[in-house]
């Protein structure tokens, strides 16, 4: 989709590129963003597997160069000592938490049972972050139950559990099968709907030994994103076509849903903060937001990128 070639820059250090592949559909711009890398001069663009919803691991191992990932749980990856790197803010709100007929707000949660993919995985991150905000102990206040979640959707239909937090497709395939009901939409609900979601981060190594490779698959993201706001059921189509997803109804519902054109707009370094400052709260993290941001984020490519991505 639209390959440019940038040709008043040096080319790319390297001509290869590995990135996160995901089950969540959310990070939709890094599978369209391979369309353009072409015209930013790689030959070779390999989406890299993990079977995990946080790819900082196969990161930090070498394994991955650059991906698009939740933004919460990255930071006691960061605060462990992980070398990533944060470059930019990608896309605003797609997790949903959804929650049996006596589960009306967060609050309602405190002694009920919420099922997990893993602990510390994206899903017990973001829940943790949202449950201390509202002044819930997620380390003393909730039972915490581990499932996949093609488990997870019948145990809260049959009332085994009390809620389950989803990322796309999985809020649009419970809300076709009327399994619980939206208790926070991340899209629409404060104060997450006014931060990041999804961050675009990459190896610490990779951004110092490839500083011009970092800068163009970052602006592929970022014009990617661009393309997900503009043509949402062309990408939706994509992501079929393709095999990144299976129901294009889901696909084109959760493109619509997501801010993807907030990337500009919105301070990347503020999400940082807010997300540290929670995890502190939710007793997840000990870093203060100064010390994450000094050591794990790089904005120098996202603020060449903001002026020269106009319009």
């Amino acid at each position: 989709m639209y390959p440019r070639s940038v040709a008043a820059e040096p080319p790319p250090e390297t001509t290869k590129i590995r990135l996160g592949h995901a089950t969540a559909i959310c990070v939709a711009p890094l599978y369209v963003a391979a369309e353009l890398l072409p015209g930013e001069g790689f030959t070779e663009v390999q989406y890299i597997r993990t079977g995990q919803e946080l790819f900082a691991q196969a990161m930090a191992a070498g394994e991955i160069d650059i991906a698009l990932n939740f933004s919460g749980p990255l930071l006691p990856r960061l605060e462990a000592g992980d070398p990533l790197v944060i470059l930019a803010g990608a896309h605003v709100g797609c997790f949903e938490l959804f929650g049996a007929d006596h589960v009306r707000a967060i609050r309602d949660l405190k002694g009920k049972t919420v099922a997990i993919t893993q602990l510390g995985g994206p899903d017990h991150v973001f829940l943790a972050s949202i449950l201390a905000y509202v002044g819930v102990n997620p380390r003393e206040d909730i039972h915490w139950v581990i499932h996949p979640f093609a488990e997870s959707m019948p145990f809260l239909a049959e009332g085994k559990i009390d809620a389950v937090l989803a990322f796309p497709p999985r809020p649009q395939e419970l809300r076709a099968q009327g399994v619980g009901h939206v208790v926070l939409n991340s899209s629409v609900d404060r104060p997450w709907s006014q931060y990041f979601c999804c961050m675009v981060y990459a190896n610490r190594a990779f951004v110092r030994k490839h500083p011009m490779a970092t800068k163009r698959v970052l602006r592929a993201i970022l014009k990617a994103n661009a393309i997900c706001s503009l043509e949402p059921e062309r990408v939706a189509r994509f992501l079929v076509d393709a095999g990144y997803t299976r129901t294009y109804e889901y696909a084109l519902e959760t493109i619509k849903d997501i801010g993807y054109n907030r990337w500009r707009e919105y301070e990347a370094e503020d999400t940082i903060r807010f997300y540290a400052l929670r995890l502190q709260e939710a007793g997840m993290i000990k870093a203060t937001p100064q010390k994450l941001i000094a050591q794990g984020t790089d904005w120098r490519f996202l603020n060449e990128l903001k002026k020269e991505l106009k319009g």
